[in-house]
């Protein structure tokens, strides 16, 4: 088309020959034969050539061209979003379509599916994936970081949901497990809502075992994903596509907010989250190219009416540890005791610890809650839990320790009954006392009964102390006399008379 008019140019104004504007132009013959004939055709001159332009030119020697098709075409962007609600189908989409023109052409449903499939694939990859709305959110950190003045570097975390891509970002001091969890839960306070999946990557610090079919998250997260009503599901190892959208994300945060704030300065991280907070406002509300509204349009009317609503109770980062019921009815965590129902003593549970309370669970229940205490020998004691009328473990009793350490001596059944009374429930002294009784073992009853009196008379009720005099060997030294000192008989020995 765009050698039209020179080939009529060289041929009606300056008269070459076919084979020389051929070969000037780098055409075939055939081609400026034909274009020859349509200018004679139409009984054109130079001059009026020369007044078209090429279009015009092209229009003018190929006549009216063909009419276009009536068929009325489908807005394939909005058919895209659409597609997003759970439930939606091309069908239902087609026959929507069909009824809303009925006195138009329509495509048949074939040609519908196959219009679209060849709009999805001029869109991006991480657009073209079809996501569920209220389904997936992807999470991950970004590359970058920012500066601080101090020396440090904020990290940022971004997320987005699959099916409006709807984005956050937020500055954390670090890449922790408690920065990941942290971060996602502040970005669900973002949405108002929790979807049914949280897809990450595979970091260290949230994914315990990455296998490639059965990935687990450690505790703590599981823990996070159970009180969001929520499922942690990591993409495959080296498959970034399993993330698109997260990838995708990160891009545009990167480009649109990070570069954007690389010339400020920073002394916190709240600083940082400050300035991100109005250009993630402004990305959000950035028109699509290709496809209808915004992430902030789309995640109102498609993303949003389908999350779940959160629980009431922001989510606390908790630590678990595996324990084992004592005979006192207590646990221990860092040193300090928590009572716990008679009846699972000696058995093992799990304790699930916050920054301020600590709860024990049996097989996944919980059946004590305690404030959490930091006082190191101390302990939290809930009465009921130390009912004796419903105690399991009746051989345990201050009168069969107290017998016991009569057995041994005086000295030591008054120390194991001072031990419980000092106690405010003598369960707690339950403990201290079988450590007393078990020195025998090892140091014999004499010497127990021995450092036992002396025990009694410094004033303590610590096993502690009485094993130290055992070690040390104070129980097995004389004590002193208060009678006059006898000089024993020796040759070497002078007389009172020598001194006169």
């Amino acid at each position: 088309m765009r050698f039209i008019k020179d080939i009529l140019r060289l041929k009606l104004e300056q008269h070459h020959s076919h084979q020389h504007i051929a070969s000037a132009l780098g055409i075939s013959k055939g081609v400026v034969t034909k274009y020859v004939k349509l200018a004679a055709k139409a009984g054109l001159q130079w001059p009026q050539v020369q007044a078209m332009d090429e279009t015009a030119l092209h229009a003018h020697l190929m006549g009216t061209p063909r009419r276009a098709s009536t068929f009325v075409a489908p807005d394939y962007g909005h058919l895209h979003q659409e597609l997003r609600r759970k439930g939606m189908t091309l069908m239902l989409l087609w026959q929507e379509h069909s009824e809303a023109h009925p006195d138009e052409s329509v495509h048949s449903y074939s040609q519908f599916c196959e219009n679209y499939r060849r709009f999805a694939k001029t869109l991006k990859h991480s657009m073209r994936q079809s996501h569920r709305a209220g389904e997936k959110l992807f999470i991950d950190y970004a590359g970058p970081t920012v500066g601080l003045t101090d020396g440090s570097r904020a990290h940022i975390f971004v997320s987005a949901l699959g099916a409006s891509g709807y984005t956050f970002a937020y500055a954390t001091a670090h890449e922790t497990t408690a920065d990941w969890l942290g971060a996602t839960a502040q970005a669900l306070r973002f949405y108002g809502g929790c979807t049914e999946l949280i897809v990450p990557d595979n970091p260290k610090a949230m994914i315990v075992d990455p296998d490639r079919y059965e990935p687990r998250a450690n505790d703590t997260v599981l823990d996070f994903a159970r009180h969001y009503g929520t499922s942690v599901l990591p993409a495959r190892p080296r498959h970034p596509q399993d993330k698109a959208k997260a990838e995708s994300a990160v891009q545009v945060v990167e480009r649109w907010i990070l570069m954007r704030l690389r010339h400020q300065k920073f002394e916190t991280i709240d600083e940082v989250n400050q300035a991100i907070a109005p250009l993630l406002a402004q990305l959000n509300n950035k028109p699509f190219q290709k496809l209808v509204g915004c992430r902030a349009s789309v995640f109102a009317d498609i993303d949003a009416p389908a999350l779940r609503p959160l629980p009431m109770q922001t989510w606390e980062w908790a630590v678990f540890k595996t324990v084992k019921v004592h005979i006192d009815q207590h646990i221990e965590f860092e040193g300090h005791r928590y009572s716990v129902p008679h009846a699972l003593v000696g058995v093992t549970l799990e304790v699930r610890v916050t920054q301020h309370t600590l709860e024990v669970l049996h097989r996944g229940q919980r059946v004590a809650s305690h404030a959490r205490c930091a006082h190191k020998g101390g302990f939290t004691t809930v009465p009921e839990h130390l009912s004796a009328a419903h105690r399991a473990h009746l051989e345990w009793t201050p009168e069969r320790l107290i017998h016991w350490g009569q057995d041994i001596g005086v000295a030591t059944g008054r120390l194991v009954t001072r031990i419980l009374e000092s106690r405010k429930h003598p369960e707690h002294g339950y403990r201290a006392c079988l450590a007393l009784l078990s020195l025998a073992k090892r140091f014999g009853k004499p010497r127990l009964e021995a450092a036992s009196l002396i025990a009694l008379e410094l004033g303590t009720t610590r096993s502690a102390d009485v094993r130290e005099i055992l070690i040390n060997g104070r129980d097995q030294v004389s004590p002193n006399t208060a009678g006059e000192w006898v000089s024993p008989a020796h040759a070497n020995v002078r007389g009172p008379a020598h001194y006169h």
